[in-house]
């Protein structure tokens, strides 16, 4: 059981899982962001498009809703704004799963002590 727990403990940082507490995705690997951005609808707008992408394959029929998809988005730009980190996760058609986060950085709210992976604008 120890050697499992190192052994998880050492992959966390470079596999793409998600972490049980947002701020935690600011130690995994550069190559795992898939964009900057300075304002909060910068990201919330990328986060949107996400959801847009997505939501056909949405498991649950209520998810699917451009009203329900616009308040996440929008709530995203309020938490943004006061320094919060944004997770979503939802059932996909298949056996998969959708994990989004936004995470906030410079420092992070709830993690102070983690630095940002990088520091460019923009998206890549």
């Amino acid at each position: 059981m120890i050697q499992r727990y190192r052994e998880v403990a050492a992959e966390f940082s470079v596999v793409d899982l998600p972490p049980l507490e947002t701020a935690y995705w600011l130690v995994k690997p550069r190559t795992l962001v898939r964009g900057t951005w300075d304002e909060p609808k910068e990201a919330a707008a990328w986060l949107g498009e996400r959801l847009a992408e997505y939501a056909p394959r949405f498991t649950a029929e209520r998810e699917w809703d451009t009203t329900h998809l616009a308040s996440l988005t929008n709530a995203a730009v309020e938490r943004l704004g006061w320094g919060g980190d944004v997770s979503l996760g939802f059932y996909l058609e298949r056996p998969a799963y959708l994990s989004l986060a936004l995470v906030t950085c410079s420092p992070n709210r709830a993690k102070p002590e983690l630095h940002c992976p990088c520091r460019h604008g923009g998206e890549g």
